[in-house]
């Protein structure tokens, strides 16, 4: 299992510069970039995950279920690969992994806590636990794919900047949000942040396809105030705390 990381890893590039970006987007080294890492799984799977405390990442549950083997993945200041084992993982109890088959109600959310401190250049994001309004612009990022289908793409933190679109009026679970053509989130975006202004409103779960491409439509988030009891519950049990807007 750990071979598969390794070599996952190393397919990585140190970035992928000048490449346009979560489709439609750009390569940004700004700070939701340093609020950021990745989550990589043992059958291949690629994720991004929001720092919340020095040694834990808030992110989508399906990106830490469904293998056997799981690590939090960033390079040093050397660029080398770092992996880090999982200490302890919390999946919502409202998260359904067959929620999109099944057209039934799922919180994509999952805690995880890693036995070490993550590098003094990583920051604690604050979260908010206000609903984004209708046509409010949001910002998505994330370490996936630039283009679709060439894995060379990923590795490098990009963002872009969506709109709110409500397509079924004001949720109580998810963020819904577009972009201008066809931008937003692709394989690898899980589990990051959507940001309004420098505040995490949201983590991305899903992305629906455009224009023939399994990406660049709607951009789809699990809202965080909402869950704000379960992630406070959770991270109280690991002696834990998150940062929140007016707290």
């Amino acid at each position: 299992m750990m071979k598969r990381l390794i070599t996952l890893i190393l397919a990585l590039p140190l970035a992928a510069t000048g490449a346009k970006a979560i489709v439609g987007g750009a390569e940004d080294q700004g700070p939701l970039a340093s609020r950021s890492v990745m989550v990589l799984s043992s059958n291949g799977g690629v994720c991004s995950a929001v720092v919340v405390a020095r040694d834990v990442v808030l992110t989508a549950a399906h990106c830490v279920t469904g293998a056997d083997e799981h690590r939090v993945h960033f390079r040093d200041d050397a660029g080398e690969p770092v992996l880090i084992p999982l200490a302890a993982r919390a999946v919502h109890p409202g998260y359904n992994e067959k929620a999109i088959q099944t057209r039934q109600r799922s919180i994509d959310l999952a805690l995880v806590r890693i036995p070490e401190a993550l590098p003094a250049r990583f920051e604690r994001a604050t979260l908010t636990a206000a609903s984004p309004a209708k046509d409010a612009t949001i910002v998505v990022g994330g370490y996936g794919l630039a283009r679709e289908g060439d894995a060379k793409t990923t590795g490098t933190f990009r963002t872009a900047s969506l709109k709110v679109t409500e397509p079924y009026g004001p949720s109580r679970i998810l963020l819904w949000t577009q972009g201008s053509g066809a931008m937003g989130a692709c394989q690898g975006d899980s589990g990051g942040p959507m940001a309004s202004g420098a505040l995490i409103a949201a983590v991305t779960s899903w992305s629906s396809p455009t224009r023939g491409k399994s990406c660049g439509g709607i951009t789809q988030g699990i809202l965080l105030g909402p869950q704000k009891d379960w992630i406070d519950r959770t991270l109280r049990a690991w002696n834990r705390a998150a940062s929140w807007s007016g707290d």
